[in-house]
């Protein structure tokens, strides 16, 4: 493992340490690895870090809507195959396969940094993305609580954040974020790409499910606090019929979500291999279609998004997303024609590109 890249105090390769300067390092000292002997983390191995940053800024590049972001941790015991911060973990001598799911990386000063970079003069206030690289409430959360200090900092910095999560630890702090939104712009989506357990049991096999998230959602509304749903993925050839959409979305509605951003499967390096790997063994019979569907890079083709950005903007018209208490969503419209998470999947020799439905949403939040 390149641990010894990360110290600061290290000089350049082959010298002594400080005797010249150094690439930038990530972590101020060796990580501490710890393992517990719990049904939860069996099998988990913790790596103890003090991190020289927590607030990290976005890419150029990327296609994310925000700039600034908090990761207290790297790797995921959610252990999705399709998560794409897989590759991430190469960056530490770790592999993107079960490494990400295993051996997971805590930034243990994570709320005394957080605090300490909220408070410098350079720092502008700008908002900071939690949870859109790995999940900031995955299972180590539980034991570490890393959470309410990071939310603290920006509650007394009046700073505006969102978070993004699969987990259902969220809701252990809702009061902070309750009190929070009360001095800044708080934003909270929970992911659900699809309601079908089987296949969530599979793909995603670390994380609740997606009726427990969707419980989260319900949870967060009841406080008076707005929660939106991410969508996604939304996987082709397998939840994307129109059947399986519409329970996705009307289940989402039931939840009282204030918006559904519906995102399509994107196969980035690391995340491709891992994903592709996973649809051999469970669906060999969907390998060639998606090999033709994502021919050209980690995207499928625009016209494919855009129907499924259709489809799912009407359904949510039609059940009232964003317009109703998770109560009075239950008494709305029925559903039409087949509701089975399964009902109507898409054929594998199934073209999915049709005409395109209107503009699609690629952001996170």
């Amino acid at each position: 493992m390149r641990w010894d890249s990360l110290r600061l105090d290290e000089g350049p390769p082959g010298g002594p340490a400080g005797s010249g300067p150094a690439a930038p390092a990530l972590f101020e000292r060796d990580a501490v690895a710890r393992t517990f002997d719990t049904p939860g983390f069996r099998g988990m191995t913790f790596f103890e870090v003090h991190a020289r940053s927590i607030i990290n800024q976005v890419p150029e590049a990327s296609r994310m809507s925000f700039r600034w972001t908090i990761n207290p941790y790297r790797g995921c015991s959610h252990s999705c195959a399709y998560c794409f911060a897989r590759s991430s973990h190469t960056y530490l001598d770790l592999d993107s396969g079960h490494d990400f799911n295993s051996k997971i990386v805590v930034k243990v000063n994570a709320p005394v940094l957080a605090r300490r970079e909220l408070a410098s003069p350079k720092w502008q206030g700008e908002h900071v993305a939690m949870g859109t690289n790995v999940d900031c409430y995955q299972r180590a959360e539980g034991r570490y609580r890393l959470m309410p200090g990071i939310i603290g900092a920006l509650r007394d910095a009046a700073n505006p954040f969102s978070i993004l999560t699969k987990g259902t630890l969220i809701l252990r702090d809702l009061e902070l974020l309750a009190e929070a939104a009360e001095v800044t712009d708080v934003g909270l989506n929970v992911s659900v790409g699809f309601v079908d357990k089987e296949i969530s049991r599979s793909v995603e096999p670390g994380t609740p499910a997606p009726e427990r998230r969707l419980e989260v959602c319900a949870g967060i509304t009841a406080r008076g606090l707005r929660c939106g749903v991410l969508m996604g993925p939304v996987l082709p050839f397998l939840t994307d019929s129109p059947g399986q959409l519409e329970a996705t979305v009307r289940l989402i509605a039931e939840a009282g979500a204030a918006s559904v951003t519906p995102i399509v499967l994107h196969l980035r390096p690391g995340a491709r291999e891992w994903f592709l790997l996973w649809l051999r063994e469970n669906f060999p019979d969907l390998v060639d279609s998606y090999r033709d569907l994502y021919a050209r890079g980690a995207y499928t083709p625009r016209a494919y998004q855009e129907r499924i950005a259709g489809q799912v903007r009407e359904l949510a018209k039609r059940y009232g997303v964003g317009r109703a208490s998770p109560r009075q969503a239950r008494r709305g419209t029925q559903p039409q024609g087949p509701s089975s998470p399964r009902a109507g999947r898409a054929a594998p020799g199934a073209d999915p590109a049709v005409e395109p439905a209107g503009p699609v949403q690629l952001s996170l939040l």
